[in-house]
C-alpha cells in the first residue's frame, strides 16, 4: 500500500512511470525508503471502528483524533503503533484529561515534530546525499555511501529527541513552578478558564529585511536572519524569555513579566546596534491576559503587542502603559511618553512609550538607502552626493542601484 502511495504521489508531481521504475531498478529507491518509513516491516492494518472496539474509545473521537494527528493520508487504516497510541490517549483520558486537551496536544505533536522530521531528512539530503553528488560520486558508489551514512544517522534520531524533549521539560516544570507559587501568592491573576494566563508578549523584527533580501540577495539574507536568530535565542533564554515561534525576520516571544520583556527587547537592540553592517531591530511589547492554546498564545493583547511592534521605528522599543506601570522600576531605563496612537486594526488609542537605556548617547549610523544596512563611518563602502544630500551604501553594488533609479529608494 505503501508503495502503491508513493507511486500517487511521484506521479501527481510530474514524474513520469519510466523514470520511477528506472529509479528502482538501479538503486531500489522506493525499496530503500520504505525500509526507512518500516524498519520492523510490515504492520498489521485496522479499521478506526476496529481501532476504538479494542481499545475502549468513541469512535467519533478516534476520528478526531486521526485528523488531528494528520493520518489521514492513512485513509482509516490504523496500523499496530497507531492502536498503541490510541491506548495511551485512553490511560490519558482515564486520568482526567479531557478531550479537547487530547486533541491540542495531537495537533501539537504533529505539527512540531513533523517540522522535525522535515528538518531531518532535507538536512540529510541537502548535506550529504547532494554534497556526495559534487563530489563526483554517481552510480552504486553514490548509493553505497548515502546507504551507509544513513544507517549510521536513523539510529541516533529518537535519542536525540528524547535528549531535547527532556531539556524542554526541564524548563516547562520551572515555569510551571514559577506560575503555581505566583498564583498562590496573588502575585498573578488567575485564569478564569483552563489556559488562561497573564504573560508579556514582545514581537522583535528587523527594520528593513525586505529590501536586504531583494539588494543583496536570499544567501545573504538567510546569513543576516541566522545570525539575528542566535542573538534574539540566546536574549530570550538569559532573560527567561521563550521564542514562540518565528516567521522569516519576525520573532514572538512570551515572557513571565513586563521587567524581562523590556530587559530583553533593549539587549536585543544594543546587541544588533553593535553589529558590523546589520540592519536595525524594532520591539514591541505588551502585558496582560492570554489565551494559551496548541503551544501558541492568542488574544487580543497579543494582537495589541503585535501593532505596536508595528509601529515601531528603527531601533524603538515601544511598550504600552501597562508594561511601563510594571517595569518603571527597571534600573537604567526610561520611558519617554510618545502621547495617543491610533493603531491599525485598534478600535481606541493606546499610550505608547519608548523604553530606552537612560541616558545613551547615539552611535553615528549611516543606513544604506537601498538595502537599510547600517553601518558606522569607517564601515562605507561608497558615497554619493546628489543635490547636496551624501547618501552612503555598503557596497558598490548597492551604488549602482541607486544610481540607476534613485527615484525608487526616495524616502
Amino acid at each position: 500500500m505503501e508503495r502503491a502511495r508513493l507511486v500517487q504521489m511521484l506521479l501527481r508531481r510530474g514524474i513520469s512511470l519510466e523514470a520511477i521504475e528506472k529509479a528502482e531498478r538501479e538503486g531500489r529507491l522506493l525499496g530503500r525508503n520504505l525500509e526507512l518509513m518500516f524498519p520492523e516491516g510490515p504492520s498489521e492494518t485496522y479499521s478506526l471502528a476496529e481501532v476504538a472496539e479494542m481499545v475502549g474509545l468513541d469512535l467519533e473521537f478516534v476520528r478526531k483524533f486521526w485528523i488531528a494527528a494528520g493520518l489521514g493520508d492513512q485513509g482509516e487504516l490504523a496500523r499496530e503503533e497507531d492502536v498503541e497510541a490510541f491506548r495511551t490517549m485512553k490511560t490519558l483520558r482515564d486520568i482526567g484529561l479531557p478531550e479537547e486537551a487530547l486533541l491540542e496536544g495531537a495537533r501539537v505533536y504533529t505539527d512540531a515534530l513533523t517540522r522535525v522530521a522535515e528538518m531531518e531528512s532535507r538536512t540529510f539530503h541537502f548535506y550529504v546525499h547532494e554534497r556526495l553528488k559534487a563530489e563526483g560520486v554517481t552510480g552504486d558508489a553514490l548509493l553505497a555511501a548515502t546507504t551507509t551514512a544513513g544507517d549510521r544517522a536513523a539510529p541516533l534520531i529518537e535519542p536525540s529527541l528524547l535528549y531535547f524533549h527532556r531539556k524542554g521539560w526541564e524548563r516547562a516544570i520551572r515555569e510551571d513552578t514559577a506560575l503555581h507559587m505566583a498564583e498562590e501568592a496573588g502575585l498573578v491573576e488567575k485564569g478564569k478558564s483552563p489556559g488562561e494566563m497573564t504573560s508579556a508578549v514582545a514581537f522583535v523584527d528587523l527594520s528593513s529585511f525586505t529590501p536586504l533580501a531583494e539588494a543583496m540577495g536570499d544567501l545573504k539574507a538567510a546569513e543576516v536572519l541566522e545570525r539575528f536568530s542566535a542573538l534574539v535565542r540566546e536574549s530570550a533564554a538569559r532573560w527567561e524569555g521563550r521564542v514562540v515561534k518565528q516567521i522569516g525576520d519576525a520573532f514572538m516571544l512570551v515572557f513571565p513579566d513586563a521587567r524581562s520583556a523590556v530587559a530583553c527587547a533593549l539587549e536585543i537592540e544594543t546587541r544588533t546596534a553593535e553589529e558590523p553592517q546589520f540592519p536595525a531591530a524594532r520591539s514591541g511589547i505588551h502585558r496582560g491576559q492570554v489565551l494559551y492554546r496548541e503551544g501558541d498564545y492568542v488574544g487580543s493583547n497579543v494582537n495589541i503587542a503585535s501593532r505596536v511592534a508595528a509601529e515601531a521605528q528603527r531601533h524603538q522599543v515601544l511598550v504600552t502603559d501597562a508594561v511601563r506601570k510594571e517595569a518603571k522600576t527597571l534600573p537604567g531605563v526610561e520611558f519617554v511618553p510618545l502621547g495617543e496612537r491610533r493603531l491599525k486594526g485598534l478600535a481606541s488609542e493606546l499610550v505608547l512609550f519608548e523604553a530606552r537605556p537612560a541616558g545613551a548617547a547615539g552611535r553615528e549610523k549611516h543606513v544604506d538607502p537601498v538595502c537599510g544596512m547600517e553601518m558606522t563611518p569607517d564601515e562605507v563602502a561608497a558615497r554619493l552626493t546628489l543635490d547636496g544630500v551624501e547618501h552612503c551604501f555598503c557596497s558598490d553594488d548597492c551604488l549602482r542601484k541607486y544610481v540607476a533609479a534613485p527615484e525608487r529608494y526616495a524616502t
